[in-house]
């Protein structure tokens, strides 16, 4: 099973990187809970693909030095990674974008059953964030 959970969050980072939302949202269960960093929480497909969205609009983002962690169970895993960023667009709230660049540790939690996603929670050190795009 833990091989299950890996190949899954494998695929998951993959399509990421690949920008590809429709991968993405076919390895989340349809009441997937995603936990935004410093933030709140969204559940389901449809809340997950608005923000995808968003984040498509406002950042460009690759991640590199992707490690995944499992459970012996297959049903819970953990990711470490390094964000490599263009803040593209302006998000409200946030500075203005003019195209900085910016490198970023993160990590994520996953919960997993029936072979897919059913939660995300991002993490990631936004005070860093804001002061490479200030």
């Amino acid at each position: 099973m833990t091989e299950t959970a890996k190949t899954l969050i494998t695929a998951y980072y993959a399509a990421f990187n690949a920008g590809d939302t429709q991968v993405m949202l076919a390895l989340l269960s349809e009441d997937v809970r995603h936990d935004i960093n410093q933030g709140g929480t969204e559940t389901g497909h449809d809340a997950f693909a608005v923000f995808l969205a968003e984040m498509a609009r406002c950042y460009r983002e690759t991640l590199t030095d992707i490690v995944i962690l499992t459970d012996t169970t297959g049903t819970r895993a953990a990711a470490e990674y390094v964000v490599h960023g263009i803040y593209l667009a302006s998000s409200e709230g946030l500075p203005e974008a003019h195209g900085q660049s910016y490198l970023l540790p993160g990590g994520a939690f996953f919960s997993i059953a029936g072979g897919k996603i059913t939660r995300v929670a991002n993490y990631y050190n936004l005070p860093d964030w804001l002061a490479q795009v200030a």
